[in-house]
């Protein structure tokens, strides 16, 4: 069985990309430990309160429970993945707009340490979704979504094997929660 998974940095649009898979009809798996608030109005749609990467580091995680589901596993869990069948759309995103949106979030960050770790953090996660032979993936730019929906969500279609409803995943894209905005679309 196959195991789906919504990755990136925190705050790269991987909140975004799970509802859009969840209006799409697709089998997402979550749960309400992490309620919507100011900074993910729509909710994050996330297991565990986002402790998902402590369980498998610990090699606790359930995986097989979660065959066929998608679920969220930020950029540093995939190096802790058991091995498996992964299908894996890694969100991207401008990473001063995601230093915005922590900062908004739990405060000031020190930008020169922060930047090169998050840039480090993505060069790391795709290398290592290249390299490993049970990974299949997509990229997706977060501003892309934003600026074209309907294209970049037939582009995730196309890689889910075209089981996704597009109309009915478009209605979860909101420009106006595009709140930190670096890049123009």
């Amino acid at each position: 069985m196959t195991n789906y998974i919504v990755s990136g940095l925190e705050r790269s649009g991987t909140s975004m990309m799970m509802q859009i898979l969840y209006y799409g009809g697709m089998d997402v798996a979550f749960d309400k430990k992490r309620p919507p608030d100011t900074h993910n109005p729509k909710g994050y749609f996330e297991l565990e309160g986002g402790k998902v990467i402590n369980r498998l580091m610990e090699g606790t995680f359930p995986m097989e429970k979660y065959d066929g589901k998608f679920i969220k596993v930020t950029a540093y869990g995939l190096k802790f993945l058991p091995p498996g069948d992964y299908r894996i759309v890694y969100m991207i995103r401008d990473i001063e707009e995601i230093m915005d949106s922590m900062e908004k979030m739990a405060g000031k960050i020190d930008r020169d340490v922060e930047k090169p770790i998050f840039e480090k953090l993505n060069r790391y996660a795709m290398k290592l979704m290249e390299k490993r032979e049970d990974i299949e993936y997509i990229i997706v730019k977060y501003n892309d979504v934003l600026k074209d929906p309907r294209k970049e969500i037939e582009r995730v279609n196309e890689f889910l094997g075209g089981k996704l409803d597009v109309e009915s995943a478009m209605k979860a894209v909101d420009p106006k929660l595009y709140r930190n905005r670096k890049v123009k679309i």
